[in-house]
């Protein structure tokens, strides 16, 4: 078996920003997600509305939007994208007290967008933390991962467990 190199780093074994110069144009989609679960008492009021800092999922999907479009601020070798299109939706298990965060990020350009459809669902949850840890300090944030990609030199590629 062939040793894979990693694309961060130079043949020093420096890290550097990929040089994707010469890379075509195409567009790229990634969707990704990731979970919060909480008490019973903290999920019944973010699903009333009713907390004191206000629509908690509206500011989480602004949040996780406004990630999305700063992910080569926080990640140091992405390089900065414009993005086409950015979506979050919030899938609600009243049975397990928890809020998964999915988002959908696009763009037309050299590379793809995977960091950004992972910083939006970082960024959401940690969010609907910051606004609930009043009422829940023990909320877990989990199963932050990429669920799909398309485009690109490497072709498309979807996690193994999503049934879709």
């Amino acid at each position: 078996m062939s040793e894979l190199k990693l694309t961060h780093f130079n043949d020093a074994g420096q890290a550097h920003m990929v040089d994707i110069s010469a890379k075509a144009d195409t567009k790229r989609i990634a969707i990704a997600c990731g979970k919060i679960q909480m008490s019973a008492a903290a999920f019944t009021i973010l699903v009333s509305g009713n907390s004191k800092k206000g629509d908690v999922l509206g500011i989480a999907r602004i949040a996780a939007i406004q990630g999305a479009k700063h992910t080569s601020l926080l990640i140091p070798l992405c390089h900065p994208l414009s993005l086409s299109h950015v979506n979050i939706e919030f899938e609600l298990d009243n049975g397990n007290h928890s809020v998964q965060v999915i988002a959908s990020t696009e763009t037309i350009g050299k590379t793809g967008v995977e960091m950004e459809a992972l910083t939006a669902v970082s960024t959401g949850l940690l969010t609907i933390y910051d606004m609930m840890k009043a009422v829940d300090k023990g909320m877990v944030i989990e199963h932050i991962h990429l669920l799909q990609k398309k485009g690109g030199k490497s072709g498309d590629w979807t996690h193994p467990t999503r049934s879709s």
